[in-house]
């Protein structure tokens, strides 16, 4: 169980507006769009954007760099990291990769001598851990999937591997580009649309006197939409005040209702014997979540205490609490919408950033 607390000093306020601003965040969050298309309401211009270098010709085929960037406000991609996948437009082998593997080798028994890496027509790919062999790494790989956001850690807000491709076209008129993007992160929730070629990236020397360029470029753009990750939301808001000793709670089957009839170890109660098997069987790194029984069965509960309300400012303290076995969240973001945020005046224990001029969130 993980509960983390902080504080927030607004100016301005009356006590119903403290409470009610936070409900109509809630709203916000978890009302469902009239569509399924992948989109953030709250980052509408963020996505992950997938460039692919082609940077020699071989024989048979090229030899590309991948490069994720992780173009969105306050969503990282955390542990156990991303998976990305495509379909080729032809019969094309991957030889060899440095920074990262396939999950799987496929039917490689046609060839003779040296065996592919992957034979697959649909290959998923994933991130080398820290700690790889420095001959198997480029710049930006090996940090088990994990990339952070360039609005919050540019330095890490990058992952690439070097790809080696066979049985595909040696010149920039004949190579054909993959299809059928998919990213993982580590669950659903992103759409990738068609891979677009266009203009070679540039590269330039340290001193900036001379640039090269990649000999082909194509880049994926996929972005996020919290409906298509989960059907259900994946928190709750509870709220208390020091003017008032009862606390609403979140509400009953807020996130799913507890089901262990039809559903067995859909939840786990905090003081069973079977707790510890639980977590590590299967499923401990697929995403899917194990959270503690509770009556809203909510994998994070954030809890929203008034503490003082008086007619200059305002002062409240947010605790978020982990009800899920299998997820560290380490680098936890938290999305606030109020109407007071254009005017805070202290933070304790959190840092803060708009995401836009005209309103105020809260983040880590």
């Amino acid at each position: 169980m993980m509960a983390v607390g902080g504080g927030v000093g607004v100016g301005g306020s009356s006590r119903s507006v403290a409470c009610c601003a936070v409900l109509l965040a809630v709203a916000v969050l978890f009302s469902a769009p009239a569509t399924t298309e992948a989109y953030d309401s709250l980052d509408p211009n963020g996505n992950i954007t997938i460039k692919w270098d082609i940077m020699q010709w071989t024989p048979d085929g090229y030899v590309a760099v991948v490069t994720m960037f992780n173009y969105q406000q306050f969503r990282h991609i955390q542990a156990p990291g991303w998976q990305l996948g495509w379909t080729w437009a032809k019969k094309e082998v991957i030889w060899s990769m440095v920074g990262a593997q396939t999950t799987e080798q496929g039917d490689c028994s046609k060839f003779k001598g040296n065996t592919p890496h992957c034979c697959k027509k649909d290959p998923t790919i994933v991130d080398l851990l820290p700690g790889t062999p420095y001959n198997m790494q480029i710049a930006n790989c090996c940090k088990a999937g994990v990339i952070n956001t360039f609005n919050q850690d540019p330095a890490n807000a990058a992952s690439s591997f070097q790809i080696s491709v066979g049985l595909a076209g040696t010149t920039n008129k004949t190579v054909k580009v993959p299809k059928n993007f998919t990213l993982k992160a580590p669950g659903p929730g992103y759409t990738c649309g068609r891979a677009m070629i266009v203009r070679p990236t540039k590269f330039f020397t340290q001193d900036g006197r001379r640039a090269t360029q990649a000999l082909m470029t194509w880049n994926v753009t996929c972005t996020y939409s919290q409906f298509l990750a989960q059907k259900t939301p994946t928190c709750c808001v509870s709220l208390s005040s020091f003017y008032n000793d009862t606390i609403v709670n979140c509400p009953t089957c807020s996130c799913g209702c507890q089901n262990n009839g039809t559903r067995p170890g859909s939840c786990v109660n905090e003081n069973s014997p079977y707790l510890q098997s639980a977590i590590d069987g299967p499923g401990k790194w697929t995403g899917q979540p194990l959270v503690q029984c509770t009556s809203h069965m909510c994998p994070i509960r954030i809890h929203w205490h008034v503490k003082l309300n008086y007619k200059e400012y305002w002062r409240v303290k947010i605790t978020i609490t982990n009800f899920n076995y299998r997820m560290n969240y380490t680098q936890w973001n938290l999305v606030v919408q109020h109407p007071n945020f254009d005017n805070i005046t202290q933070l304790f224990s959190f840092n803060y950033k708009p995401l836009t001029p005209y309103g105020g969130r809260i983040s880590k």
